[in-house]
């Protein structure tokens, strides 16, 4: 079974705009045709009516010719004949007339006849003129007996009602073809207008389904490969253009994927690279005390010595699984659920989990500045955890009676969530690259505070960032975009 191509957006807009040129000329052609007919009824009526009235007045020149020759010829007045000749010239002229606007066989046949009598009657008068007693006569009959005058024109009579009765049945017939196309105009103009409804759907409808539905797909899938979600596909529809968009489109998604995946595995390998060391020192240091402990323990004397030398073995053992659980954490790939929430609300939260670390230390924590309408969009756990490890590591590393400063302050269009503390600057210069956990001299450190919470701030698009005051402290500042909606409330 052939499958058939995909029509392209040029055929696509030729095929709209051909629609259009469709409904143009389907109205301009329904208007032109209207008003051709309607043309066409007033050129046809007013040629009825000027057949009508050229015949009227045909008559009316006879009955004048005939009064004015005859009373003319018995007086005896000079230039009866050339009177007589005008009155037949203007006759034949206005005949002529009549036959240049009939139309038909039966128009024709009428003005024929019609001019027939009236040559039959000016060949009369001209014999009653040549004859002075048959003029005479004529006159006389016209005045004793005024039927005479009809008995005259008989012939001119029945032809002129002939010709007028023909053009007064035409007129009728023309009148009813208006009435009738009066009354189905309306229903013989919708159809035009349905079939233009039709055209205009169908242009609109094929426009939709070939370009604009499928581009709206295709800008929708666009937005979703741009966030990462390379393994979404791209439906192929529509026109071929918008189809080899959405092909290229996909195309190009599963190489960025693959070359993402290749990406990823090299970090992964050079992350591995990176901690391999740091894993076997700090698996190295604890194994080499538990070993040396152990060996006192063979040599110790006392009780008290040998519990100290155990208590020393459990506190390393400790430590090492503290660190390996750190460091699975720190390598586990972090999914956030983010909502909106207060920043305020989240260092809160960490601070009444670190209380008791800070009494035992004897540390001192101050809120300031401190803006509790500051909003964020934020994963609270995992923030918390990030915001944990900094604060915790400034309560280590200060001595008793010192102060821990902490604050949550919007600025413009970022929230900054700072630790500061003023045990003398930390031993290194963190580095948000930097896949090796950093140093620690704190007897429960783990090392991996700093790293996770560069993690966790840059999967949430936050910055961190560090301050060292040397031989001072340090200040630690996380930078989160503000949101101006409304906060969720418990960041828990």
């Amino acid at each position: 079974m052939s499958v058939s191509r995909p029509q392209s957006l040029r055929r696509l807009l030729l095929l709209h705009e051909v629609a259009f040129m469709l409904l143009v000329v389907l109205a301009g052609g329904v208007g032109a045709a209207w008003g051709w007919q309607w043309q066409r009824w007033s050129a046809e009526a007013i040629r009825l009516d000027y057949l009508s009235h050229t015949a009227q007045e045909i008559r009316s020149l006879l009955f004048k010719q005939i009064q004015e020759v005859s009373v003319a010829g018995l007086r005896e007045e000079s230039g009866v004949a050339a009177l007589n000749s005008r009155y037949a010239r203007t006759g034949q002229e206005q005949f002529n007339e009549l036959r240049r606007n009939s139309r038909n066989r039966a128009e024709d046949y009428a003005v024929q006849h019609l001019q027939t009598a009236f040559s039959l009657l000016q060949a009369t008068l001209r014999e009653t003129l040549s004859d002075p007693f048959a003029l005479n006569r004529l006159v006389r009959a016209k005045i004793f007996d005024p039927a005479f005058e009809r008995r005259f024109v008989a012939d001119f009579e029945s032809a002129f009602e002939s010709l007028i009765g023909l053009v007064a049945q035409e007129q009728a017939a023309q009148k009813a073809a208006i009435a009738r196309w009066t009354e189905i105009a309306p229903w013989a103009l919708s159809v035009p207008v349905l079939i233009a409804l039709g055209l205009l759907v169908f242009s609109r409808r094929s426009l939709v389904r070939g370009f604009v539905v499928p581009m709206q797909h295709v800008l929708d899938g666009t937005r979703l490969v741009s966030a990462g979600h390379l393994d979404h596909v791209l439906p192929e529809q529509g026109v071929s253009e918008v189809r080899d968009l959405a092909r290229g489109i996909n195309h190009m998604a599963q190489e960025l994927e693959a070359s993402r995946d290749a990406i990823v595995a090299n970090e992964r390998q050079a992350a591995l690279g990176a901690l391999v060391p740091v894993v076997a020192h700090n698996i190295r240091n604890p194994l080499a005390v538990i070993r040396a402990n152990a060996q006192l323990l063979d040599g110790s004397e006392s009780e008290a010595e040998r519990d100290e030398i155990r208590q020393d073995v459990i506190d390393t053992v400790d430590r090492l699984e503290r660190w390996v659980s750190a460091l699975v954490s720190y390598l586990h790939p972090l999914q956030p659920q983010r909502r909106t929430v207060a920043a305020g609300a989240v260092v809160a939260s960490t601070l009444k989990l670190l209380e008791a670390r800070m009494a035992d230390n004897g540390v001192t924590c101050v809120c300031e500045p401190w803006d509790e309408t500051a909003l964020i969009e934020a994963d609270p756990d995992l923030l918390e955890q990030a915001f944990y490890g900094l604060l915790n590591n400034a309560v280590e590393a200060s001595p008793r009676g010192a102060t821990v400063r902490v604050g949550v302050v919007r600025e413009g269009a970022t929230v900054r969530l700072s630790v500061s503390d003023d045990a003398g600057g930390i031993p290194f210069t963190p580095q948000p690259s930097g896949l090796a956990p950093g140093p620690s001299t704190k007897r429960f450190g783990t090392g991996l505070g700093i790293p996770v919470a560069y993690k966790i701030c840059g999967t949430h698009g936050y910055r961190l960032e560090f301050n060292i005051r040397e031989d001072a402290g340090t200040d630690a500042v996380i930078l989160a975009p503000a949101v101006e909606e409304a906060a969720t409330g418990d960041p828990d």
